[in-house]
């Protein structure tokens, strides 16, 4: 049965706890994809993995998020109003990732670009121009994917201690 994700307005060290096991997760299904050639498979669930371990990562950094993201969301119809903060770490929306990394800080910012360009892989495919993606073959985003894997697995593992 999938475990469902606590809402980080309500627990959030549980909701740490849940994104950091999803990043765990996201990486097993990654190596899973990129060892059987399913590599741009591969790049987004790399992706995916990063966005659940930034947003672990960023409920440390709540107080700094909220300058940054000030205000109230809606939810449901309107009937549910939360801090907009907390509705960013909870769907961590892709246009934000590098915001709230740079809050992070550290490693976190780093790889993030990584991430993101794993991103525009995953949708765009090699590109030998580099216009459409960084990658001009699937050997190099193989490399990176492998990287952010490795990253992903010791932040998460360092954050779970």
């Amino acid at each position: 049965m999938v475990e469902q994700l606590p809402k980080p307005w309500f627990d959030l060290n549980k909701y740490r706890e849940v994104r950091l096991r999803e990043a765990m997760y996201e990486t097993e299904l990654a190596e899973s994809f990129l060892n059987q050639g399913f590599i741009r498979n591969a790049a987004g669930k790399a992706f995916q993995a990063w966005k659940a371990l930034v947003a672990a990562y960023a409920v440390d950094k709540i107080s700094e998020l909220r300058k940054l993201f000030p205000g109230i969301k809606r939810l449901g119809g309107f009937r549910v109003r939360v801090e907009k903060v907390y509705w960013i770490v909870a769907v961590m929306p892709t246009t934000v990732l590098k915001p709230v990394a740079q809050v992070v800080g550290g490693d976190i910012d780093v790889y993030t670009n990584m991430a993101l360009w794993l991103y525009e892989y995953q949708y765009n495919g090699p590109d030998k121009q580099s216009i459409l993606s960084p990658y001009p073959d699937d050997e190099s985003a193989s490399r990176d994917i492998r990287t952010l894997i490795s990253k992903v697995r010791e932040l998460a593992e360092k954050a779970m201690q």
